[in-house]
């Protein structure tokens, strides 16, 4: 299921990231790539207030894609308008605490996901690490004995 991520919204709600840091929405398109990267294929779409005209377009990719609203124009609007145009709402999600958007979202039969609910998510760990898998767990470690040394040794003209 696609995401429709409220940008600035969602940095708010993450501990670390600052809406006054000059990278914040850099910051969260990296959460955000990890997030969909760990979900094989997942595509997000954030959108973000306060576009600079020629923004750098590297934060596109690896799933999400960035959208920066422009004067007059804010984040919320945009996303409202996003929202208005899906060709298949239901199979949606947006993540906002506005409630304007929210509306909007749910009036579409967009399901919503709170930015708060949505900021542990992302933090949360990808799951638990892998342990290497033995193929024999039964049986110990242990050094070689001489006699299989000796035969490796054969097997690869050492010896």
């Amino acid at each position: 299921m696609p995401l429709l991520v409220d940008g600035h919204n969602l940095i708010a709600q993450l501990p670390g990231l600052d809406l006054a840091d000059n990278d914040d929405e850099a910051q969260l398109v990296m959460l955000l790539r990890r997030y969909a990267t760990a979900r094989r294929g997942r595509q997000i779409v954030v959108v973000f207030d306060r576009g600079v005209y020629g923004h750098p377009q590297h934060l596109n990719g690896y799933g999400v894609t960035c959208h920066f609203a422009h004067s007059p124009q804010d984040a919320d609007a945009y996303l409202i308008r996003r929202i208005a145009a899906l060709q298949r709402p239901r199979e949606w999600t947006v993540v906002t605490a506005d409630r304007q958007v929210a509306r909007a979202a749910a009036e579409r039969g967009v399901q919503v996901l709170d930015s708060r609910e949505f900021a542990r998510t992302l933090l949360a760990p990808a799951g638990p690490a892998r342990q290497p898998v033995d193929a024999n767990p039964e049986k110990p470690d242990r050094p070689p004995n001489p006699a299989e040394v000796e035969e490796w040794l054969r097997l690869f003209g050492e010896a």
